[in-house]
């Protein structure tokens, strides 16, 4: 039996049919591995766990795969990006051995290796390894203009939807509250809706404020600011600074003016990066063909979405990664002359 993507997200993440099938945006059906099956290494698929189909991360797995595919298949292989709920999910995937590679949140790299944050519960994951990392994700908060809301603290009292369990801006946001001092009895209500639902929740006022880690511009955010009036709002301030200062994959960033209706200036606020990362049981050989064919064909790789068209290779050898890079891709950078 071969699964479609939502089943196989199913599997994966335990999530309910209903939500897998309620009239979201379905991307095309790819063969997934069967239940309770490690995905299959050599001759086989390489899946890439991803998040929403509408997200900056399908579409950045689905750029890798489209890359790499011509030289996977003169080998036998091939690569999918796999829709799930976000960078938690992905790791729990690579821990199972249901997901080969995945795109994580920097700041979730490293607390999965060490075994903290929303990982402290599973323990440390010695066996998370990086490949490179990709295109910086500011913390973005996107409120509607009739709310009232200007600053970052002008979120208590108000409709909120925090993020989905399992997604990186789920994390960012409770750790930013963790910073200061905040509980969900400070909001007037709260939603966990994923990255594709939340917009439309903004558009029909059901929330007053919604949260993305993600690179820009977003497909996601341009539609929601389309669909209502709404405003970026600037994530600033002495907790900010403080996040930054205690962890190294936290920096300040700037959000550029002009990609949304509503937003002409710059927005001033903090964030990661996304990186992809695999774990030590893939093989070399897998992972020197993906970054070889990455950094090979840099320029179309680049081409293939908006977000990674500012990607350097430096950047992507060394900026973010915690976890040990993987014996494959370092066999590659090293080749290069990366590092």
């Amino acid at each position: 039996m071969r699964l479609n993507v939502c089943q196989f997200t199913l599997l994966v993440l335990g999530a309910t049919l209903t939500a897998c099938t309620s009239g979201g945006p379905s991307p095309a059906p790819a063969n997934q591995p069967e239940a309770g099956m490690a995905a299959p290494k050599a001759p086989g698929t390489i899946y890439i766990g991803t998040a929403g189909v509408t997200g900056v991360y399908y579409s950045a797995g689905s750029a890798v795969c489209r890359v790499a595919n011509p030289t996977l298949k003169q080998n036998g292989l091939s690569c999918e990006a796999v829709s799930t709920e976000g960078s938690i999910a992905n790791i729990d995937g690579l821990r199972s051995g249901k997901l080969d590679m995945a795109i994580v949140q920097s700041d979730l790299q490293f607390e999965a290796y060490h075994g903290s944050g929303p990982f402290a519960s599973a323990g440390a994951f010695p066996e998370l390894r990086a490949v490179f990392a990709l295109h910086p994700e500011p913390f973005t908060v996107v409120a509607r203009s009739d709310s009232g809301i200007r600053t970052f603290d002008d979120l208590k009292g108000k409709r909120v939807n925090i993020g989905n369990p399992g997604s990186g801006q789920r994390a960012t946001m409770e750790q930013l509250m963790q910073a200061k001092g905040w509980t969900m009895r400070d909001f007037a209500y709260v939603s966990e809706l994923d990255s594709t639902r939340q917009a439309d929740a903004l558009a029909a006022n059901q929330v007053d404020a919604i949260v993305f880690t993600v690179g820009h511009p977003s497909g996601a955010i341009l539609g929601a600011t389309k669909m209502v009036s709404a405003r970026l709002i600037p994530v600033t301030g002495p907790e900010v600074d403080r996040l930054i200062a205690a962890n190294p994959y936290y920096s300040k960033a700037v959000i550029p003016g002009g990609f949304y209706p509503g937003t002409n200036t710059d927005t001033e606020t903090f964030g990661v990066r996304a990186t992809l990362v695999t774990s030590s049981a893939m093989p070399d050989e897998e992972v020197y063909e993906v970054v070889q064919s990455v950094f090979g064909d840099f320029d179309r790789f680049k081409a293939l979405d908006t977000a990674l068209g500012r990607l350097n290779k430096q950047d992507m050898v060394k900026a973010s990664l915690s976890a040990p890079l993987h014996p494959g891709a370092e066999r590659y950078y090293k080749q290069a002359g990366l590092m």
